[in-house]
């Protein structure tokens, strides 16, 4: 898919002069420094180099997977989003209705995630968010239609991430007082929960009938059970059916697979976790927690540890 994408990216960005030159321009005086007001300009450094967001935003696409969900939570609707790959229908999800209040962003991608430039140029931003999975070459494509904001490094975390887009938006301290709401939350659901803390756990990922996936420790998605004081298994990533003990730790989450998936396969039915009833199942790809977990968001994280934490308290009672 990335090589797609950035084939995609190069055939577009020759198309795109005259965005280019728009997006060059800057608006003017703000351009040459002057102060555009509010803390503007703005100079956020990320992992391709520098973006200048010479005034505060008022068009902003969400060209990331998840970025949309960052805008929302400082009350900006972006006027044009990424599909999110998937079975989920982001659309409705339900930690994103309020803040949406009945918008229906436009698509700037195919329904395979594959960003279209000359969409999101049509959108007319002025900044672009498009924070993880993004090579260098659609950034500098996206960055020729106006100022885009990236990680800041590969894996950056949501903390991180909030804070990078209120200082795009213009809202640093609305971004930490989320960041601090939501690390709140985490704590609360530890402190009512005490036996979570030291706790292992195995985050099974998918349904594959040749073996299994256990999420490792740099994927932010396992970030949620680690901020409830979990800990992850000393082995992770791709486990052959031979070493299915590897998954026999305090708790076993399967996410992305429903359990009468694991019912025909008899070495997982034979764990000691399994036997006595620690395991999880969240469902499938489709379902609401499987989609807070993959926006990672100060707004997606509390509604999946709301989801979660009860199910987990009471797996880990039996």
């Amino acid at each position: 898919m990335r090589q797609r994408r950035a084939t995609l990216a190069l055939a577009l960005l020759l198309g795109l002069g005259v965005v280019a030159a728009c997006g060059d321009d800057g608006g003017g005086d703000e351009a040459e420094g002057a102060p555009a007001g509010d803390g503007f300009p703005v100079v956020i450094e990320h992992r391709y180099g520098t973006t200048e967001i010479p005034a505060r935003p008022e068009r902003v696409v969400a060209a990331g997977f998840n970025d949309a969900d960052y805008a929302l939570a400082f009350g900006v609707v972006p006027v044009g989003v990424r599909d999110f790959i998937g079975e989920y229908r982001e659309e409705t999800r339900p930690w994103a209705q309020e803040a949406l209040g009945g918008a229906d962003p436009v698509k700037v991608s195919d329904d395979d995630g594959v960003l279209n430039l000359e969409a999101v140029a049509a959108a007319e931003p002025d900044l672009i968010l498009a924070y993880s999975y993004l090579e260098e070459d659609e950034y500098e494509a996206l960055s020729a239609i106006a100022p885009t904001v990236v990680e800041p490094e590969e894996g950056t975390l949501w903390q991180q991430h909030t804070l990078d887009v209120g200082r795009a938006l213009g809202q640093p301290e609305r971004a930490e007082e989320l960041v601090a709401a939501v690390e709140e939350r985490f704590a609360e659901a530890r402190r009512a929960h005490p036996e979570l803390e030291g706790t292992t756990v195995a985050v099974q990922f998918g349904h594959d009938p040749s073996g299994y996936y256990l999420l490792e420790p740099d994927d932010p998605r396992v970030g949620l059970f680690t901020s409830l004081g979990f800990e992850l298994p000393e082995t992770t990533g791709e486990i052959s059916k031979e070493n299915v003990e590897l998954l026999d730790q305090d708790l076993i989450v399967v996410v992305g697979a429903e359990e009468d998936d694991l019912a025909a396969d008899e070495l997982f039915q034979q764990l000691d976790a399994v036997r006595e009833g620690r395991v999880v199942y969240t469902g499938g790809f489709d379902t609401d927690f499987a989609g807070a977990l993959g926006f990672d968001s100060p707004l997606s994280l509390p509604y999946a540890v709301d989801l979660i934490v009860p199910q987990l308290a009471e797996a880990l009672a039996r």
